[in-house]
């Protein structure tokens, strides 16, 4: 997992003196001697240390999977491929076409490197498509769900049934505060539907795409992800400025992290 790390956003809440960055998880499902790595974190440094990661745990890394299009869940793919380059990076095709998007110079000059400047790697690579629904470790299925609209379009998760695991990108928060920047009404109503989807898979363990690092991977934060979704719905519609949405959130989720996520999604939705 890579730990919050700040921003240079200037647009900031009254209780705020900098914008952070959400935590954000990568994860290695490994076998008796295979693995697939399941995204690659953002920064330079981020992708070294994840790198380093994997190559202790001794496992022959055959597959990098992303599971959307945000940068910060893949802009470190080139560090980890050059590290195993043996491996193969895919995700489905909606998302390769996301990442084109976000890997496009004059956005990563625009949004990523004036929030993080001289941290995003040079050189950025995309995934291939891939073929069909799933990928294969030592014989068991890894399968791959599209989800739709969650905080960005065109994501996915990764299902791995013989273990009772998802790996939900972005579709789950563990008590980090939701970007709901992208997710207007229809948006919102379109994570809900991801979310059922989700749950549908009946998981015994779900790894968030931003999490509290202490927190345990547990099934219920589909159904607390839900619940913040529902919450922000109802006091955008009571609401009248972006602030009275941050203060009424923060009442109601006190113990999320990240709280400037919060602050954009409410400066979104009520200018």
């Amino acid at each position: 997992m890579a730990p919050s790390i700040p921003t240079e956003i200037s647009d900031l809440p009254p209780d705020l003196p900098k914008r952070m960055w959400s935590p954000i998880t990568a994860t290695l499902i490994a076998g008796e001697r295979d693995a697939v790595l399941v995204d690659a974190l953002m920064t330079i440094e981020q992708a070294g240390r994840l790198a380093d990661w994997v190559a202790a745990s001794g496992k022959n890394l055959t597959t990098v999977y992303v599971t959307h299009g945000h940068g910060d869940h893949w802009f470190g793919l080139g560090t980890v491929l050059d590290r195993f380059p043996r491996a193969r990076a895919v995700a489905t095709p909606e998302v390769v076409a996301q990442m084109r998007k976000q890997m496009a110079p004059e956005f990563v000059a625009s949004f990523w490197n004036t929030r993080f400047p001289g941290q995003i790697p040079d050189r950025l690579v995309t995934a291939e498509p891939l073929v069909g629904d799933r990928l294969e470790l030592e014989g068991s299925d890894l399968v791959v769900v599209a989800l739709g609209h969650t905080d960005t379009d065109d994501t996915t998760c990764l299902h791995v049934p013989s273990v009772g695991l998802v790996v939900a990108g972005d579709a789950v928060y563990n008590d980090v505060h939701l970007y709901l920047t992208e997710s207007p009404v229809a948006g919102r109503r379109d994570w809900l539907d991801a979310l059922d989807t989700v749950a549908a898979l009946e998981p015994r363990a779900v790894i968030a795409g931003h999490k509290r690092p202490d927190r345990p991977d547990e099934p219920g934060t589909i159904a607390e992800t839900r619940q913040y979704i529902l919450d922000f719905e109802a006091v955008v519609e009571r609401a009248t400025t972006a602030l009275e949405v941050y203060d009424d959130m923060l009442k109601l989720h006190p113990s999320r992290i990240n709280q400037g996520a919060l602050w954009g999604s409410a400066r979104s939705a009520k200018g």
